[in-house]
């Protein structure tokens, strides 16, 4: 991997990770047209995610100061996030390994695509319809379905941002409420995948491979950061004017050309 490849990726990390078109998905179609082994870059992936992880603790670094504190409303919020974490951490833990074999193809990853297009305009009708009963307060019910949701990208080409989100508005939040949980619910996540792929590559072949591939990796780490944190912010200000059906429009035409031609 050249230098260049991993700013490239980086800046496509930092961008899909938030703007809801998954990320992994972009990765895999990337790797593929790069001529990359997407087998041996996993660990380069997972830093990447590390990379968007930091942008989620800077933008909402008074939300995880509340948290910290344990009371109040902090402490209720820690309580949602580890109920919304509970879907993905189970079925990560039972069929992690398998479905990572069975999707972490280019062809599966466009199918995925569309599904999430697909839940978008789900989600968007619901939303409409129940325009009137929306409710910004969390609870165990809303947390819990969310996180389902959140358990369905651990597929490659399904959105986490973005089925969250789908998640929220299924539970009647507001998008830039439902857009806010999700990245609070992200970023757990994030760093759970982290410390399960460090685990499983701490052996002497993939530890040699981690090593030439070091400087890629951090500057890869550092640019999804800086450019992750800037798409949380402009993704913010286009959830309070606008749907997530542009969105799925643009994974219905990716997930297709995908499908069909790579």
């Amino acid at each position: 991997m050249t230098i260049l490849e991993s700013i490239i990726l980086g800046i496509i990390q930092g961008i899909t990770e938030f703007l809801p078109i998954s990320s992994s998905g972009h990765l895999v179609i990337f790797e593929q047209l790069f001529g990359l082994n997407v087998e041996t870059l996993k660990t380069f992936d997972v830093a990447l995610h590390v990379g968007t992880l930091v942008s989620i603790l800077i933008y909402f670094w008074k939300d995880f100061l509340g948290i910290l504190k344990f009371k109040g409303e902090g402490l209720k919020l820690l309580g949602y996030l580890v109920i919304g974490m509970i879907p993905a951490v189970a079925v990560g833990l039972i069929f992690g390994d398998k479905i990572d074999e069975s999707f972490r193809d280019v062809s599966m990853v466009g199918l995925s695509m569309i599904f999430t297009g697909g839940l978008f305009f789900t989600a968007e009708w619901f939303a409409k319809k129940h325009v009137k009963q929306i409710d910004n307060k969390l609870n165990v019910k809303k947390s819990l379905t969310i996180g389902t949701l959140q358990a369905l990208a651990l597929i490659p080409g399904i959105s986490r941002s973005g089925s969250t989100i789908c998640g929220g508005l299924f539970q009647n939040l507001s998008r830039e409420n439902a857009a806010k949980f999700s990245f609070l619910l992200g970023a757990p996540a994030i760093f759970g995948a982290g410390i399960l792929t460090a685990l499983k590559d701490m052996n002497g072949s993939d530890i040699s491979a981690i090593s030439t591939l070091l400087t890629p990796i951090l500057i890869g780490l550092f640019v999804s950061a800086l450019v992750g944190l800037v798409s949380i912010y402009l993704l913010m200000k286009i959830l309070k004017k606008h749907t997530l059906r542009g969105f799925g429009i643009y994974l219905f035409i990716v997930g297709g050309a995908v499908f069909l031609f790579l």
